[in-house]
């Protein structure tokens, strides 16, 4: 067990004790992931615990990659079989088993934001509502906060206190759109990323079979970051470790940022109360930050009222002091920024490379840029659009959805006039509502095109239809990567970028 030399007291502690529910609190820098790390590790080494009985949760792709690779360079290959990554990617793992149960396709489609707001603005199109009222983002927003607290359009539409919440908000009409939107994401085989836990808490309260399997698949939990969980997060979490009562979780309440994402405080304040036999571990020496940056980080946790008790410390250097500096406006606090950035690199000859400025939300980054470029200090802006959020991309995927799943109503709003085949906008809204109406299947209405739609639309859609057979037949007997070629080449998509010479078009063909 050399892996555990590297640790201290506390640590060690928090990596041998492994049955029964534990917390550990984790100050900041005070190494959890080498924590959570080595615990999985010695859970397989020396308690010879099966990989596939692990079920490790994380908040981020990145913090689960991590983690695995940690733990395969100590024990190899074996690591692979642990159920390790976020909420979302490890009940979407589960929910493609299960889903039938609950009447969705194993295939269904998850929907990403810019989906899910497209179909609300359809929704409120389609029933002459205010669009100045009831905006995309305003919607999704609400919807959100309910599935995270685990109300379905049935209880939200019965319970008089949402109604007159959204009379005062001005928005009387919001149930009547939740309902509207879930019941179109059911018809298209769609799930959104709330959904992939809503979906699974119901799957585990409705099915008392499904949940005995995973309850006793899963012996060991862990969950990081459990300051930031969600009701609906814990809940599911609570279930399954109630049979074996080997849970661990990881957090610091101090370090609780995402209460407006739905994160629930009192998730880790009353933990506890949930598992009263507690082994609770505090992790207090920091590693990262020097004297001055911890004393200073106390003092400002030293007013939260409702908190659990620890002493951050750490070993390191005294370091400088903290500076805070209060502004009035925007504009004042970049021409500070930019003004000391020009010192330091004529005065104690910095370059470029060594600063780096954290701003809260994007649209802080103008008046930033705007007194950089002033004092002519070059700088690069991380974190801009994702490669998966690119138009050009997301048009293919479209496709590739499509094939998979026909009753994507979003992937084909999306693409059945791309690259462009004479199909506007009207056509589109007759084809959803005849299948609607009819109480027909989207792909049905689409393949029997002529008998729903007149003139050159009909023959339009039809070739369309055609197009996407082949490529189903495609996806039976090739790789996705040559599926994904064939449709990129043979849909049109690839020959309109070539043919745009443009340096944005250049671009687009790239990507």
């Amino acid at each position: 067990m050399e892996y555990l030399q590297d640790l201290n007291e506390p640590q060690r502690e928090g990596v041998i004790n492994t049955d029964g529910p534990c917390m550990i609190i984790a100050g900041a820098g005070s190494g959890k992931t080498r924590v959570l790390t080595y615990r999985i590790t010695h859970l397989i080494k020396e308690r010879d615990v099966d990989p596939f009985n692990i079920l490790s949760l994380t908040f981020t792709n990145k913090a689960a990659g991590e983690m695995r690779n940690r733990i395969e360079r100590i024990i190899g290959q074996e690591a692979r079989n642990v159920w390790m990554g976020t909420f979302h990617s490890v009940f979407a793992k589960i929910l493609r088993v299960e889903a039938p149960k609950l009447g969705y396709p194993s295939n269904f489609t998850i929907y990403d934001t810019d989906d899910s707001k497209s179909l609300l603005k359809a929704i409120v199109k389609e029933k002459n509502m205010d669009s100045a009222v009831y905006k995309p983002n305003v919607c999704l927003n609400r919807i959100s906060g309910a599935k995270n607290r685990l109300i379905g359009y049935g209880e939200y539409l019965r319970n008089p206190l949402y109604a007159e919440e959204d009379m005062m908000a001005g928005k009387p009409r919001m149930g009547e759109i939740y309902k509207a939107y879930a019941e179109r994401c059911f018809r298209s085989g769609a799930m959104d990323f709330d959904d992939l836990l809503f979906n699974t808490a119901v799957l585990f309260r409705d099915h008392p079979d499904v949940l005995h399997k995973y309850q006793h698949r899963f012996r060991y939990i862990l969950v990081d970051e459990f300051q930031d969980t969600n009701v609906v997060q814990y809940l599911i979490t609570k279930k399954l470790a109630s049979v074996n009562r080997n849970i661990c979780v990881v957090g610091d309440d101090a370090q609780s940022i995402y209460a407006f994402r739905g994160a629930d405080i009192q998730n880790i304040l009353n933990f506890e109360k949930d598992f009263p036999d507690l082994r609770i571990i505090k992790l207090e020496q920091n590693y990262r930050s020097t004297q001055h940056i911890v004393n200073s980080a106390n003092a400002v946790i030293a007013h939260n009222r409702a908190q659990l008790k620890k002493t951050v410390w750490t070993a390191n250097v005294e370091g400088e002091k903290v500076e805070v500096f209060k502004t009035t406006t925007d504009s004042e606090e970049a021409k500070i920024v930019a003004s000391t950035i020009f010192e330091l690199k004529h005065n104690e000859r910095m370059q470029n490379t060594d600063f780096a400025i954290l701003y809260r939300t994007n649209s802080q980054s103008r008046s930033l840029e705007e007194s950089l470029r002033r004092m002519n200090i070059k700088y690069r802006i991380y974190g801009g659009l994702s490669f998966y959020q690119r138009k050009e991309i997301k048009d293919l995927l479209g496709y590739l959805r499509f094939v998979v799943n026909q009753q994507d109503e979003q992937a084909f709003r999306r693409i059945i006039n791309l690259p462009r085949r004479g199909i506007g906008d009207t056509t589109v809204d007759k084809i959803v509502v005849s299948a609607y109406e009819q109480g027909m299947d989207l792909w049905e209405v689409v393949e029997n095109a002529s008998e729903f739609l007149g003139g050159r639309a009909a023959g339009a859609v039809e070739e369309f239809a055609t197009l996407i057979k082949r490529f189903k037949i495609e996806a039976q007997h090739r790789d996705a990567y040559e599926v994904a070629s064939t449709i990129a080449k043979d849909s049109g998509l690839l020959r309109e970028l070539y043919e745009d010479k443009t340096v944005e078009g250049l671009n687009r063909y790239e990507n």
